[in-house]
Parts: structure tokens; sequence; C-alpha cells
């Protein structure tokens, strides 16, 4: 399960999310909608423990985001819109990496393996390059490594972006699969991506949750559009105004500092204890 209560990012005097809260439970894919900018990519990073929030608390499976972050990284399976893969590696080979950054033990890693990549249906092209896949496959694999720990909570972000119509198809397929005993939080500005994959939408504007249903599965995306428009217009959501006295743990940053190029893997590598 997951827990977000007012959770509030500050980059200097702006706010790129304020009191965003919101819920998640186990077996549910919760889709995270907004336009681009909207603060869905800073939301997912507070949330895996790669950026600190200014306020506001956050739960995943019991556990506190920032006074237990290790733990929370032990339960959550992270997708980042531009996956982290080497196109000189195999899957199996990369999958290894990752399982030992993620401190999966040397006996536990060929069976947490081969579990990955059977549940992204990438068994058939675990010998090949990564670089030679398509782009399909790649993203099967970059789901897989966010799968290899076993993850109770899956954390995707545009999980479909640059895919071809086959391929969309197929990865919200293998999508749903995976929420049958964990819990899906799928952040994307893509409409029917969340009226064919979702049990509940959560809708971020400028910075601020604007909306939250549940939707059940298929739900009209002509209704979602239309709600989606509604609430997201500009008379309909408090522009973020800048605050003249910031939170004294917010983060400065220089103007066109790119926030986003923390490693991945060099904060996964934190979790330790692998052989």
């Amino acid at each position: 399960m997951v827990e977000v209560d007012c959770l509030t990012k500050y980059y200097g005097g702006f706010a790129a999310i304020q009191n965003v809260t919101f819920s998640a439970e186990p077996g549910q894919v919760l889709g995270f909608l907004g336009p681009n900018g909207a603060g869905k990519t800073t939301t997912m990073r507070i949330l895996t423990g790669y950026m600190p929030a200014s306020s506001g608390t956050a739960q995943v499976a019991g556990y506190d985001v920032f006074e237990e972050s290790r733990e929370v990284r032990r339960r959550i399976g992270y997708l980042p819109e531009t996956p982290p893969v080497y196109p000189e590696m195999t899957p199996r080979s990369y999958l290894d990496f990752v399982s030992r950054i993620k401190g999966v033990t040397k006996r536990e890693r060929p069976e947490a393996i081969e579990r990955a990549m059977a549940a992204t249906q990438s068994l058939d092209v675990g010998n090949q390059p990564i670089g030679t896949l398509s782009r399909g496959y790649k993203q099967r694999v970059a789901i897989a490594q966010a799968l290899v720990h076993n993850p109770e909570v899956l954390i995707l972000d545009e999980p479909t972006i640059g895919l071809d119509p086959k391929q969309i198809i197929e990865i919200r397929n293998l999508v749903r699969g995976l929420a049958e005993d964990r819990t899906v939080i799928l952040s994307t500005h893509i409409l029917p991506e969340v009226t064919q994959l979702c049990d509940k939408v959560v809708i971020i504007a400028q910075g601020q949750i604007v909306a939250e249903e549940d939707l059940g599965m298929g739900g009209a995306t002509e209704d979602l559009e239309a709600f989606f428009l509604k609430v997201t217009a500009d008379d309909a959501v408090e522009l973020n105004a800048v605050d003249p006295t910031v939170p004294s743990n917010s983060t400065e940053v220089e103007a066109g500092e790119d926030t986003s190029g923390v490693s991945d893997t060099m904060h996964d590598s934190e979790t330790g204890g692998a052989e």
C-alpha cells in the first residue's frame, strides 16, 4: 500500500508540487494523470527516494519514505521515463547486474532473474544484446529490472511512451497482469492508458491534485477526456505562486540545472548486502 499526505516540493520559491495527497491499495492500478510538467515525475521521484520533499509525508508498505528509505527501496520497483539499460549487455547479464545492486543474494539471483524475465515475457531474447532488441522488448527488459527483487509496489513513469500500437497493447497487458499481487502506480499523460488499465485515477495539474476518481475497468475515454479538460482548465487550478517564505529544508537550484540527473544505479547501490 502507498499513502501520500500533503507532499510539497519547492525549487527556490516555486512549488513544483503542493499538498499532493493520495493512496493506492494492493492489487490496484492507480493512474497518476496530468499534462507534461504537471509534477508527475517529481512526485514519483520523491516516492522512490530519489528526491527529497520540502514537506509532507509518504509511506510504502508501512515504511516512511524519508525515515526508512532503505526499507522502502527494497519494496519498490521503479521504471523511470528513460530506463537505465545498457545496449552492450544481454537482458540476463543486465538483470544479474541490477539484482546485485538491489541486494538479491547470490543464491536467490538465478531464480529472481528467471522470474522477472518470465513475468515480462522476455525469456526468448535473454542472451541477445539489448542494443539489438526492438523498442518493445527493451521496455520489457526495463520493466524486468524493476521486478527483479520482487517488490510489493511497482511505479511506472510513462511506460508506453515511444512504442508502436502493437507494443503499447503488449505492455498494457503486461502491466495489468503485474497488478494481480502488487500495487501499481502508473504515471502518464495518455488518457486511453488510464481508462484501459487503471482502477483509479488521480489527476494532477500545475503541481496540485485536482481530482480523484474510482474507474473500475472499461471506462469511456471520452468521458475521462471531458472530465480531464474540465478539472485541468486554467481557471480551475490555482496557479502556484512564488512563496516568499520557502521552507528551510527546500532545495535551491540554479536556473537551467537538470535536477533529474541522479543516477538510479548509484542510488540503488546504497541498499548493498549482495554477495
